[in-house]
């Protein structure tokens, strides 16, 4: 059981620095068919585009990979207290 309580939260934290990432190119704005740029655009998106369209308009600012990041770690918190020490 412990290994796959490991194997999500390895999972979800993978899934953490590819959003991370994909908000770092969305200022840097590299060339459109940068392939790590597609990567995390193409990983992302069907978890970021239901959010997105939950929240309000907020003028142009996307606050979907923050509210994804917060309920991923979250539930990285709940697996880790799940595996105990």
């Amino acid at each position: 059981m412990t290994i796959l309580i490991q194997g999500l939260t390895f999972v979800l934290q993978a899934f953490l620095i590819i959003v991370l990432i994909r908000v770092v190119f969305s200022f840097v704005s590299p060339f459109p068919t940068n392939p790590l740029s597609r990567l995390a655009w193409q990983v992302t998106e069907p978890v970021l585009a239901p959010i997105r369209r939950l929240l309000p308009p907020m003028g142009g600012i996307d606050l979907s990979p923050m509210v994804v990041g917060i309920g991923a770690i979250i539930l990285i918190s709940v697996l880790n207290n799940l595996a105990g020490p």
